[in-house]
């Protein structure tokens, strides 16, 4: 009798393994998706979600790995537009605050980049491009001085002229704002001044590499003083900026709704009257909605159905790799929340790097990619990109699958076996799939995972105040590995939700940021990488293939490869 681990989430149950060798058999999902399992004989019986079941097979050889050629735009072409419109676009969890400050969830960003335009952004091929700047910064030649030149034809939605003592203004904000989430993504300037209406000049102590990369996301989006100046920290419940679209309204954990604002400089090429983010956390819902026509686009695709629904008559795909990563965040000394000084938590996880490595090395990255998501996602170990110019030998180091070495180190460090972790996930289906798979997995290397399913939004509280053992998430990526690294391995980091702090990777981190030169910053990073395995403040696990889903009843829409779905441009199509 084959011992299965079941589990009911919108229909859908997993299988995975026992103890003993037997010839590898496919088996499938309710829905039809072949799932790879190892199992065995041994004694029947049901594991509940929160169980722990300890196994020991050995991995399977994995397949040929499949490439996947990124698809990022559905082009509007030749096509003719109908003008006007609500678009309804299919959202995987709800956004945060709308707070280009304080915010630290993706979802927020779909929502920001329609409303809130940045000094930068990034195009298809990953490169930085101006957007409310009219030019890549100058810097000056001791790397201290940089000076942005933005544009002068822009307004902001409340009809305040946006300008360069805007953008000062709103960079102070970032470094001042208790809460803010953007400071240490801007490095340690030391002044901001308006020198003009379209120039604006940062003074550092030091040279700061990854500033530009930074004004391409929430740090760069410019804040209207009039609004900020009227809503002070509630700003984010009426978001003022320059954009495509404004602000409309909220109906909490239901839909977020933007509307054309016709003060945009470029408003004649703007489409749709609306869009509306409705929120979605099933991917079943998500795709049935999308198939019924009640929604033009849908992120975050199930890698179960893509292949099946890209093949579907009125319907697109869009793929592409991302920058960032999927991960365990253990809580190391995170007591009095996000940015604080680190606490003493007093646990065997928390105070041996041991114990962490061993967890680690109980994890088996391939197969699980393999099996869970269809050949979709890849492994990941490392915080750096395999595609990114800073990407090394040393940054993509992997630790040994290694689960009888791990039992060792376990019995070694003088701690029960199984060693008890509480795990706190996101009670989305592929989130649970993937943490069910990874508490039976760890099991193998002697530990017991109880997993624990929490609201996204409530999670991101968790993970800010510190409240967790470990927890499951991830984040969506940046172009520099600064905006993947410093926020959340840097003593006092705005993302450091695990409370590290190591001074050896501070100042590895710190030199990465200071230099221009591409391969010293690469290993550099390669070092920090590879002293942030030896201490496992987040165990890194696989990269995502962005999936987003759309109707050929629209055009315009795109997606890049730090994960955020593009709808300003945006349209109806007559077909």
């Amino acid at each position: 009798m084959f011992v299965q681990r079941l589990y009911s989430i919108s229909h859908s149950v997993l299988d995975h393994r026992t103890c003993m060798r037997l010839p590898f058999r496919p088996r499938a999902l309710p829905d039809g998706t072949p799932f790879r399992a190892r199992s065995a004989a041994l004694g029947g019986g049901v594991a509940a979600l929160a169980l722990a079941m300890t196994a020991c097979a050995p991995i399977q050889p994995l397949p040929e790995a499949v490439v996947h050629n990124d698809v990022t735009s559905a082009p509007i072409g030749n096509q003719k537009v109908v003008d006007g419109g609500d678009l309804v676009m299919a959202l995987s969890a709800e956004p945060d605050r709308l707070d280009p400050t304080t915010s630290s969830s993706l979802y927020t960003r779909y929502v920001m980049q329609t409303m809130c335009q940045k000094l930068y952004d990034i195009n298809a091929e990953g490169k930085i491009v101006p957007q409310l700047a009219t030019k890549l910064p100058e810097v000056s030649n001791n790397g201290q001085t940089v000076t942005i030149q933005v544009r002068d034809d822009a307004v902001f939605a409340d009809g305040t002229k946006f300008d360069a003592e805007a953008v000062r203004a709103t960079l102070d904000r970032d470094l001042t704002m208790k809460g803010s989430a953007r400071k240490s993504e801007l490095g340690p300037i030391s002044g901001i001044t308006a020198l003009n209406p379209t120039t604006v000049q940062i003074s550092y102590k030091k040279p700061f590499a990854p500033l530009t990369a930074a004004l391409a996301d929430r740090a760069g989006m410019i804040l209207s003083p009039t609004a900020v100046a009227a809503a002070g920290d509630s700003f984010g419940d009426h978001p003022v900026c320059v954009g495509p679209f404004k602000f409309k309204q909220r109906i909490p954990q239901t839909s977020i709704q933007v509307e054309r604002d016709p003060l945009y400089y470029d408003a004649k090429n703007v489409h749709l009257d609306t869009v509306t983010y409705r929120i979605m956390t099933d991917s079943n819902i998500r795709t049935a909605n999308l198939r019924s026509g009640d929604v033009q686009v849908a992120d975050s695709i199930a890698p179960q159905d893509v292949d099946a629904l890209a093949k579907e008559r009125g319907v697109g795909v869009l793929q592409v790799g991302s920058l960032g990563y999927q991960g365990l965040t253990i809580n190391l000394g995170n007591t009095n929340g996000v940015g604080k000084p680190v606490g003493d938590l007093n646990t065997p996880l928390a105070k041996n790097a041991t114990i962490r490595q061993a967890l680690s090395m109980s994890i088996d990255r391939k197969a699980l990619v393999s099996t869970l998501f269809n050949n979709w996602y890849e492994p990941a170990c490392s915080p750096v990109a395999p595609s990114s110019p800073f990407s090394s030998d040393a940054a993509q180091g992997c630790p040994a699958y290694d689960p009888a070495k791990a039992k060792q180190m376990l019995k070694d460090a003088g701690v029960p076996v199984p060693f008890p972790i509480k795990v706190q996930v996101t009670n989305s289906p592929d989130s649970l799939r993937y943490a069910q798979a990874l508490q039976a997995s760890a099991a193998d290397g002697g530990f017991a995972l109880t997993i624990a399913p929490v609201e996204y939004s409530t999670l991101l509280d968790v993970q800010s105040h510190g409240s967790f053992e470990a927890l499951l998430l991830g984040w969506s990526g940046r172009v520099d590995p600064h905006g993947n690294m410093y926020n959340f391995l840097a003593t006092g980091g705005g993302n450091n939700y695990s409370g590290y702090s190591n001074p050896a990777v501070d100042k590895l981190l710190t030199d990465a940021s200071t230099t221009t030169d591409q391969a010293a910053r690469a290993a550099l990073y390669g070092k920090a990488v590879q002293q942030v395995q030896a201490d496992d403040p987040i165990i890194y696990l696989y990269r995502i293939h962005s999936l987003t889903a759309y109707s050929n009843k629209v055009a315009g829409v795109e997606t890049f490869a730090d994960g955020v779905v593009h709808l300003s441009n945006a349209a109806f199509v007559k077909k």
